[in-house]
């Protein structure tokens, strides 16, 4: 069956110009995304976490920051809904990542919670369990991401 084998090669003839005409739309019409994740910690030094219902492990509370938000009302709006704590006062980066592992156009502020007060989570099944949880005694599924920008921000690389 010669065909088959014509009907290959110009296709591997075409990709040689499709590809790189696909590659410049996706640019254009994926542009970059941002998110967020928070860290609050209690009076007890305790860090909060989350463990979302459709991803394994605990997490720091966040999202992603919507058309016509600001990453900072991102933020706020993601620790109400998540975390069940309302920031209070201004916020503070910690630092800013980029999201390889999910594409290479996202990027993510991990801010720091430094004030809050508790308020009714957004209960919308996407949250499984939120908690504080001492720095020594995390839960044994948190994320090895997780740990790591704890102990980041933290000053400490001992989690």
């Amino acid at each position: 069956m010669n065909g088959g084998a014509d009907h290959y090669r110009w296709r591997i003839r075409a990709a040689r110009v499709v590809t790189p005409a696909f590659r410049v739309w996706q640019r254009l019409t994926r542009p970059m995304t941002l998110g967020v994740r928070g860290l609050a910690r209690d009076g007890d030094g305790r860090v909060l976490l989350v463990k979302h219902t459709y991803r394994l492990g605990w997490h720091l509370p966040g999202g992603g920051v919507e058309i016509g938000e600001t990453a900072e009302e991102a933020m706020r709006r993601e620790m109400m809904e998540e975390g069940g704590i309302e920031p209070l006062g201004p916020l503070k980066i910690i630092s800013v990542h980029c999201n390889r592992p999910q594409n290479k156009r996202d990027h993510v502020l991990l801010y720091a919670i430094e004030g809050w007060r508790a308020c009714a989570p957004l209960e919308n099944g996407e949250i499984a369990e939120r908690g504080f949880f001492a720095l020594d005694a995390l839960p044994d599924d948190t994320t090895p991401l997780t740990r790591v920008r704890i102990a980041e921000a933290l000053g400490n690389s001992a989690f």
